[in-house]
């Protein structure tokens, strides 16, 4: 009894050992590390800023290193002018740092397929190029992304992210703004769903500072956008929320209009059974902010993801970043989401749907250039 006592109380030792363990492990990755040892695939990587400047491909190879396994690829389209008017000698490198407009610069897509071209074959295969530099209100924006898939063939997997409707950007864009009723948007989707391009679009749901009474400005607009394009592969970024488009909480006022909470609003997009090829990223430091606001809203957003596993993809939104901690920052402000998902939940979201979408996607496209290019 004495002897049988002593190794049931080793066991229990050990159980407890093994649970400090595990816990201490999460800022390896340890426990989210599957079968290929990765925490993720990002479905949402800048290697350049708005001045174009950024990491070399190589430099972020390094950085992804054992942690991230594939990734999107795609610069900004835009790029913030310096006016010397407008801050002197001071030279902006972000759009809050200047007045002065932002212009589409097309070269970003030519950077891109060079850096990609660049890396050995195997390599490669970390990657999925997006072609982003083109205006989304010009008709003749299709031209364009045809153009970068005739001069780089075997390069691209989608086009975005493209903005649409973007706090603190669209007013700064040279020229008509864009809009998701503009027939130029459709044109880009219609190729989009004839060449298997993935798309990526960023679209706030509603406008800065919203009016917390009314439906989200831009709401209706994007499921009409979606319901005429069905063919179209479509993943719109952040949920549609901003830096200070925000998610909703309950109204409580003598006539609401609005109903619904953030999560509200996206759940009844996934069960609307017309708008199967819509898909969300949650990327960005801002949209974790709010999912992990307060335990309650962390419980609420696991249980939607829980519920819908297959239409969600993790993505940093990080801007050529530095070093690999700064790449995984916005991957451990999730950690109290991610802890309460299931673990089929969470492999989908950090991993799965990226591979889901994007090798259909490049099946899909390789095949329209053999035929068509």
């Amino acid at each position: 009894m004495r002897r049988r006592s002593t190794i049931t109380r080793l066991a229990l030792a050990g159980v407890f050992l093994v649970t400090v363990a595990a816990s201490a492990l999460w800022h390896q990755g340890a426990l989210f590390a599957s079968e290929d040892g990765y925490l993720f695939n990002d479905s949402h990587f800048h290697l350049t800023n708005y001045i174009q400047k950024g990491l070399t491909i190589r430099d972020y190879l390094a950085i992804m290193g054992n942690k991230v396994g594939r990734s999107a690829l795609f610069g900004i389209p835009l790029q913030q002018t310096w006016a010397y008017e407008n801050s002197g000698d001071y030279a902006p490198t972000y759009y809050l740092q200047s007045d002065a407009p932002l212009y589409y610069y097309s070269f970003t897509d030519a950077v891109i397929a060079e850096a990609y071209l660049s890396l050995a074959p195997k390599e490669r295969q970390r990657f999925d190029p997006m072609i982003t530099g083109f205006n989304p209100a010009d008709m003749y924006a299709v031209d364009h992304i045809r153009r970068v898939m005739e001069l780089f063939p075997g390069v691209f997997t989608g086009i975005g992210e493209f903005s649409i409707h973007k706090e603190f950007v669209s007013a700064k864009v040279a020229g008509n703004g864009a809009s998701l009723s503009n027939p130029a948007l459709d044109r880009i989707m219609d190729f989009a769903a004839e060449t298997g391009l993935l798309v990526l679009v960023h679209c706030d749901i509603d406008t800065p500072f919203d009016n917390e009474e009314i439906e989200p400005i831009y709401l209706k607009q994007m499921k009409a956008l979606l319901m005429r394009h069905p063919n179209t592969t479509i993943i719109w970024a952040h949920t549609g929320l901003g830096r200070v488009v925000r998610p909703t909480t309950a109204q409580a006022t003598a006539t609401p209009i609005r109903n619904k909470n953030h999560l509200e609003l996206v759940e009844e997009l996934l069960q609307d059974p017309a708008l199967h090829n819509l898909y969300f990223d949650i990327s960005w430091d801002e949209v974790a902010k709010y999912a992990v606001a307060s335990p309650d809203v962390e419980k609420r957003t696991a249980a939607l993801f829980n519920r819908y596993p297959d239409r969600f993809l993790f993505g940093t939104d990080v801007v050529a970043p530095r070093d690999q901690a700064a790449d995984l920052r916005v991957f451990q402000m999730w950690k109290p989401v991610f802890d309460r998902l299931t673990p089929e939940t969470s492999q989908a979201i950090r991993k799965k749907n990226y591979e889901h979408l994007f090798d259909a996607a490049r099946v899909r496209v390789r095949a329209w250039e053999k035929a068509n290019l």
